[in-house]
């Protein structure tokens, strides 16, 4: 799962932090893998800016699921501080912390000059990924500094990335990769295709891992998880465009119209959407279509008590769809699937 923990109109950021807990929680008791957090700035509606601070909390009030950082925007930090913030994590919560990485700076070029960061600093995102690494591993590049702590804990790294350059750096580092097709869909498949084709076996990882995101809305019928959706596309829509102004429904609708509308629209592309045994067999399809080892989900629905209901109805649909197969031999698709919503 990603939680961007979103903060709702009226609301403060306690109130996301809260709701972060509670979908963690529902989302270790359903059987769910990790949980990401995304680093933003200057965003109202998102209150996730500081990944390892957030982690930090929602692990406290959890006991097993993992829990990392999707991503870590790294050119906006020195990987020292990187390390020993994530290495404090480990220490404290062994066994469960990822660090997702990202080249993206997560925010505008403006707030990007407040981060005090270099603009050119994006390129130098493979040198910190491996500078970052060695941290980790206690084998540090640089005579003398030792992240304290961080050292020894070989907290796991990934790529994160949209474009075919996360998916090569991912393959020569011998690194996990996630795609994030939950809002960037344009370059899925090829990118994952360059990662399995160029992967480098490292001491991390003996053979390609890929992660691919999409977005979710689970209800109890089709018309109440349709509804919910076409609430999320609109609420995107105006978080975009509209900077979170408040709109009329005409205003938002002739948004939603136009060629920015339909763009912002369509970053939604690969969107489940459905009951428990809809999702489930949208998910295995679009696992398939993503070659994809793990799909994280963005549960899309704008209010709280939805999400809850969605983390269940997944989880649900996802068991049922397990059972399914170990009674037939599953049939690789081979092309697109069709019941996507987006």
């Amino acid at each position: 799962m990603l939680d961007l923990a979103i903060v709702g109109r009226d609301q403060r950021p306690r109130d996301a932090f809260e709701a972060s807990v509670a979908m963690a929680r529902s989302a270790e008791a359903h059987g769910y893998e990790r949980i990401w957090y995304a680093e933003h700035h200057n965003i109202n509606s998102i209150a996730s800016a500081a990944p390892a601070v957030l982690i930090a909390h929602v692990a406290a009030h959890t006991s097993a699921i993992r829990l990392g950082s999707g991503g870590v925007m790294l050119p906006n930090h020195s990987p020292l501080v990187v390390a020993e913030q994530f290495g404090t994590l480990a220490e404290l919560h062994p066994g469960r912390i990822d660090l997702g990485l990202g080249r993206a700076p997560g925010t505008d070029q403006v707030t990007w000059r407040a981060l005090r960061r270099d603009p050119a600093a994006a390129q130098w995102f493979a040198q910190d990924v491996v500078e970052l690494q060695a941290y980790l591993r206690g084998e540090s590049l640089l005579p003398g500094v030792s992240a304290q702590p961080g050292a020894g804990t070989n907290v796991p790294l990934y790529i994160l990335g949209s474009s075919l350059f996360g998916a090569e750096l991912a393959a020569t580092l011998g690194l996990p990769y996630a795609f994030a097709s939950h809002f960037a869909p344009a370059l899925l498949q090829r990118a994952i295709a360059v990662y399995r084709e160029r992967f480098q076996p490292s001491e991390q990882l003996p053979q390609p891992y890929v992660i691919a995101g999409a977005n979710a809305v689970a209800a109890d019928s089709d018309d109440e998880a349709r509804q919910q959706l076409d609430r999320a596309v609109r609420t995107r829509v105006a978080r975009f465009l509209a900077r979170d102004r408040t709109l009329t429904p005409p205003e938002i609708d002739r948004l939603l119209a136009s060629p920015q509308g339909q763009e912002v629209a369509g970053m939604m592309r690969y969107t489940v959407a459905g009951t428990a045994a809809r999702v489930g067999d949208q998910l295995a399809a679009f696992a398939d279509l993503a070659d994809a080892d793990e799909v994280m989900l963005a549960f899309a629905a704008p209010g709280l008590a939805e999400r809850l209901r969605a983390i269940e109805l997944v989880a649900e649909g996802v068991a049922a769809g397990r059972a399914a197969t170990q009674k037939e031999a599953p049939q690789r698709r081979t092309s697109p699937p069709t019941d996507l919503v987006g």
